[in-house]
């Protein structure tokens, strides 16, 4: 017979043995992820930021930070590109802009010398950045008030409602921005990103000041501030990770870290609910005008819609086509919304009868003939434009068959441009219009040597350089003479044929490397 402490004393045994199992185990795995993060901070230390010059970046950020001329002269060009793109509506314009990216060296100069510890370096960089942010709003303002056009552009109003998503922007470029500075590697590009969150919304800015509009003002002058703060931030942080060396104690560095993330958090979180709430009333719209249509059975047509979500209760102003009026559709809709929103809705419908017969289809079918011709001549016009840019001529030079879907021009010349370029261009502009047949036709550029290979083989330069000449001699309409031995010129005749190529060839006894092409421009 087992006695229970017999029992006890029986498995005590295993339990004693699976303890030290579990512990060992565990303690093990503990030890393997110790072993990755110390691999992991030596080759950080050794590979990465051991690698970095900290005293020529820091001196050449110094350097760069200086309150000069050219930086506010440059700053308020930018800032006047900015504001122009922005009241003509044109992404083209606001993107050139930032091509010139001035604000960069002080912010990152703001970034470096909060990460070292260097507050004289930090005054002057503030003063730098203080004045030529002041001063671009400034000649922005001025642009604004002498500006015959002062309507609020989609370019304008997207920089008032600052989200979280502008934030992420900004972030992302301080990270380009502080990797390039650190490794030697900025430039125009790395400028542009940071530019990006920086001079739209300075320029909007400007605008709210010229016309005294608040909205715009604050909702401008909110994004600038946020997109600033996290861009010189997100600079210190970097030069931190970075390990550049700083006077700062380690309780300083503890607590300087402590506030970064705090800044981050306390412009996240409000950034935050902005994002959501614009995601919400993206929503709610969604559903207002499917709920307007379902009052009248799907049969009607909403002309204009605006809802108001700044007042209580949220305010619907609707315009609606239909065949039949209906005499309680405002309370329909109203209770409907109310349902699905789980708020009060004040509904205003105004209806407008429209015809049922068949003549008021036939009315209908006309006028959706009407708008696809008009929309069809406006893309022409803007292919028309867009070609003539390139080209470097008049729109009106540009021959646009509508019917056909085809256009043509006749480029300028432009140094350095080779044929090769021309055809890409070609190329590119009609990847964006794949409907469209557009057709370059390029300037008289001296035609490639078409090279053979040892054995007089094609090589895949060969083939490129025979599809680059006949390319344009079926844009320019001029044979082309090729030059070489009868073996390479026979080699070649096939593709020219099949490509429908005028050539004309002139035997050479002397053999060569490569087949010359030239235009076989007829004399007088």
């Amino acid at each position: 017979m087992q006695t229970p402490s017999s029992a006890s004393a029986t498995s005590d045994p295993q339990n004693s043995t699976n303890g030290p199992s579990d512990s060992a185990s565990t303690h093990g795995s503990r030890l393997g992820i110790e072993h990755i993060l110390t691999d992991l901070t030596r080759w950080w230390r050794v590979d990465v930021s051991g690698t970095v010059d900290q005293a020529a970046v820091i001196e050449k950020r110094r350097a760069e930070c200086e309150l000069t001329a050219r930086y506010l002269l440059m700053t308020c060009m930018s800032a006047g590109i900015a504001i122009l793109g922005m009241l003509l509506s044109s992404p083209a314009v606001v993107i050139g802009a930032m091509l010139l990216s001035p604000l960069m060296d002080p912010i990152m100069g703001v970034g470096f010398a909060l990460a070292i510890g260097d507050f004289h370096w930090l005054r002057r960089s503030v003063r730098s950045l203080g004045l030529g942010v002041g001063l671009a709003i400034l000649f922005c303002a001025i642009i604004v008030v002498f500006s015959p056009i002062q309507t609020v552009t989609p370019e304008i109003a997207s920089r008032t409602q600052p989200n979280l998503f502008d934030l992420m922007v900004a972030i992302f470029s301080a990270i380009a921005g502080g990797y390039a500075v650190i490794r030697g590697r900025e430039g125009t590009i790395v400028g542009v990103a940071i530019a990006t969150a920086l001079m739209p919304p300075l320029a909007a800015v400007g605008y709210g000041l010229a016309t005294w509009n608040w909205t715009v003002f604050s909702g401008a002058l909110l994004l600038f501030v946020t997109n600033l703060t996290a861009i010189a931030l997100t600079a210190t942080a970097m030069a931190r990770g970075y390990g550049f060396s700083t006077s700062l104690s380690e309780k300083q560095s503890q607590l300087q870290a402590f506030l970064i993330f705090a800044a981050f958090v306390a412009l996240a979180v409000p950034l935050g609910l902005s994002l959501y709430r614009i995601g919400w009333e993206a929503n709610t719209t969604r559903q207002i005008n499917a709920i307007v249509i379902e009052t009248f059975d799907g049969r009607a047509r909403i002309s204009d819609i605006q809802p108001d979500y700044n007042v209580q209760p949220i305010q619907v102003s609707a315009t609606v086509l239909t065949p039949e009026i209906i005499g309680n559709a405002e309370r329909l809709a109203s209770d409907e919304m109310e349902q699905k929103l789980g708020q009060p809705v004040d509904v205003s419908i105004t209806q407008l009868r429209v015809g049922t017969s068949a003549q008021a289809a036939e009315e209908a079918e006309l006028a959706n003939a009407r708008a696809q011709e008009a929309e069809a001549a406006q893309r022409a016009q803007s292919i028309a434009e867009r070609l003539a840019l390139f080209a470097g001529v008049p729109t009106e030079d540009v021959t646009i068959d509508r019917q056909r879907r085809r256009a043509l021009v006749t480029a300028k010349p432009l140094d350095g441009a080779t044929l090769a370029a021309y055809r890409e261009l070609e190329r590119r502009v009609n990847a964006t219009e794949p409907e469209w047949d557009i057709r370059i036709v390029p300037p008289l550029r001296a035609l490639p040597e078409i090279p053979f290979g040892e054995e007089g083989e094609l090589k895949t330069e060969s083939r490129r350089a025979l599809q680059l000449i006949i390319w344009a001699e079926r844009r320019i309409g001029i044979p082309v003479r090729l030059s070489g031995t009868a073996d390479q010129l026979e080699a070649l005749r096939k593709p020219l044929a099949n490509a429908g190529a005028a050539v004309v060839e002139d035997v050479s006894r002397a053999r060569t490397d490569s087949v010359a092409a030239s235009w076989a421009i007829p004399e007088g």
